[in-house]
């Protein structure tokens, strides 16, 4: 698990097609390595890899053909920067929100324009995911914990801070970029709980327990009574 906080930013060194797979490099920069060993992970640009060497600047992860298809992974050219934050421990501080690093979709930048200090960015989301973004709800674009600032249709809208523009690689964005979204975890549960498919197969489910807008409503969490 991660945080979305964002640990360094790093550099691909070498991409490697290994039967159909994809063997990846990186440089770490100024990630700290010092505890890390074979089989920790690490996400870069939002998704979770498993470190198989350290060469001493940085590492190697495997990327298999079930990331590729669901990430802008494929696009990674030896030189371009990524994100990097290494797994969440028992200790740390849970400064953005609950990350999984297994990326949902991939959007679009469709716009950016200043705000201030700060840069204002739209993103496309695939249709599928848009039913998961809510206004003032946090989504990971490319590992990166965010709110988001409004909604319409499968657009959303961020604003980005300078210290968030200086220790990401979102400065670096323009329009027609893609990025890995990983939607809002709580978001996928509460729609399987409403959607109550986990007990398709039961012929007499009526007394068993539930999620509800009745239950949520008796317990003070919806408007309706």
């Amino acid at each position: 698990m991660f945080t979305g906080i964002i640990e360094a930013v790093g550099e691909v060194v070498d991409t490697r097609l290994q039967g159909g797979d994809l063997r990846l490099r990186l440089r770490t920069g100024k990630l700290d390595l010092a505890d890390v060993k074979l089989g920790d992970s690490i996400a870069v640009n939002g998704v979770c890899l498993t470190v198989v060497d350290l060469p001493g600047d940085g590492f190697w992860a495997d990327v298999s053909r079930e990331t590729l298809a669901h990430t802008e992974f494929e696009l990674l050219r030896a030189g371009d920067r990524v994100n990097l934050e290494k797994a969440l421990m028992p200790t740390s501080r849970l400064g953005g929100h609950i990350v999984s690093g297994h990326v949902d979709g991939i959007g679009e930048v469709v716009g950016r324009r200043e705000d201030g200090r700060s840069i204002r960015f739209q993103i496309k989301a695939p249709a599928a995911l848009s039913r998961y973004i809510a206004a003032k709800g946090s989504i990971t674009v490319d590992g990166v914990s965010l709110t988001v600032n409004g909604v319409e249709g499968s657009q959303f809208e961020l604003n980005i801070v300078p210290h968030t523009l200086d220790e990401t690689l979102i400065k670096d964005y323009s329009v027609g970029r893609r990025v890995n979204l990983e939607v809002d975890l709580i978001a996928r549960y509460l729609e399987r709980l409403f959607s109550g498919s986990a007990d398709e197969d039961s012929h007499d489910n009526s007394d068993a327990g539930g999620l509800s807008m009745a239950l949520l409503a008796e317990h003070g969490f919806t408007g309706r009574r």
